[in-house]
């Protein structure tokens, strides 16, 4: 399995890069909020010749005002992943179930030529959604050991802790297969 990181404006630009394969940036959330470490910790990532996501923290209403804001961040770069970033906001609530797969599609409408995959934590994925949509992949969170997430459905990344960054696995043979994977045609 491949390690990686998820990392936000919470995290270093100069986050440590040995061993790992790859990197989720948070982009951006709801309709305005933009990282302001985006650049510098997505530079920090191509440096190191890691595949690189960027994430989008979902709040819910309207979904194409907040497509388009992540989308304009977001660099356009074949091989490059989308997440959308499904749990509880700030204020206490969430984007509904229709929402979150409104919003995936969207995604994949607006960037055909990247991936789009559904983050949750595992109590979501159990108990809020309804639908077992995930786009191109699910990347669970469950705090257990690395790559054994307490669910039954095929999972592409488990983050498996928050110490000392959100760190997380990858289900792919070697960074190749991931490379290639994130590559549409």
């Amino acid at each position: 399995m491949l390690r990686g990181v998820d990392v936000s404006a919470y995290q270093s630009s100069t986050y440590p890069t040995e061993g790992l394969s790859f990197v989720f940036v948070k982009a951006t959330e709801g309709r305005t909020y933009v990282n302001s470490k985006l650049a510098a910790q997505t530079k920090r990532a191509r440096d190191a010749g890691l595949v690189v996501g960027f994430y989008h923290f979902l709040w819910p209403g309207d979904l194409s005002a907040q497509a388009e804001h992540f989308l304009a961040e977001a660099p356009e770069r074949p091989g490059d992943i989308l997440a959308v970033d499904w749990e509880t906001t700030g204020a206490g609530t969430h984007a509904s179930n229709a929402e979150k797969d409104r919003f995936i599609r969207k995604l994949k409408k607006l960037r055909p030529r990247n991936r789009v995959v559904l983050y949750c934590n595992r109590a979501y994925w159990l108990n809020v959604d309804d639908t077992s949509y995930a786009g191109d992949g699910l990347w669970i969170a469950d705090y257990v050991t690395a790559g054994k997430p307490r669910i039954k459905v095929k999972w592409r990344f488990h983050q498996y802790t928050d110490e000392p960054l959100d760190t997380n696995v990858a289900r792919f043979a070697g960074r190749a297969a991931l490379r290639a994977w994130a590559t549409v045609d």
